[in-house]
């Protein structure tokens, strides 16, 4: 299972960007995909089977994951961005949403949010 994200920039607070998270390989097994910010802190899941979806607070109403199942991609749509919002994002198969066990990241993509 390999992941490589995309989308990522520099931006100023208050404006967008559109994360991509290209899956290859077999998600059979795994609940959900998930973005996680420095490999470590996850933002966003969408579960594989039901579609259904978890945001962390810091980014409720203003992020939304969606999946393209015929393209093999996740995608994070972030709106009003915030300074607090930079970092770099992986994303991840998860079973918590909150964290993962998973340790093949991707390369990640790099969002500062800066005026």
């Amino acid at each position: 299972l390999q992941f490589v994200e995309s989308g990522g920039g520099m931006v100023h607070p208050g404006g967008s960007l559109k994360l991509s998270c290209v899956v290859s390989g077999s998600t059979e097994g795994h609940y959900a995909i998930g973005w996680f910010r420095q490999a470590q802190h996850g933002v966003a899941c969408i579960g594989l089977s039901d579609g259904n979806t978890y945001y962390a607070d810091s980014v409720k109403g203003r992020f939304t994951i969606s999946r393209d199942n015929a393209e093999n991609t996740v995608y994070l749509q972030m709106n009003n961005l915030r300074p607090e919002d930079t970092a770099d994002y992986y994303c991840a198969p998860t079973t918590g949403c909150s964290f993962t066990t998973f340790t093949d990241w991707g390369p990640g993509t790099q969002v500062t949010v800066s005026s």
